[in-house]
């Protein structure tokens, strides 16, 4: 085997290695992105939950 086959052998598996890594992190920034996403909306169910209580009371001392 030459050395410009070496070379073409070496740059081939840099470049697979290179997608795989690129993949991954792909993959990584879609799973974070999902995990914020589901935590935005907990975080907005809760306020509305508190904003719901909060107007409760606020007919519960009207009533009174």
């Amino acid at each position: 085997m030459g050395i410009m086959d070496q070379f073409k052998d070496k740059a081939n598996e840099l470049s697979e290695q290179a997608k795989s890594a690129a993949g991954g992190a792909k993959d990584e920034a879609s799973e974070r992105a999902a995990e914020a996403q589901d935590a935005a909306q907990e975080r907005g169910a809760e306020a509305q939950d508190a904003a719901q209580d909060k107007a409760q009371e606020a007919q519960d001392r009207f009533e009174s």
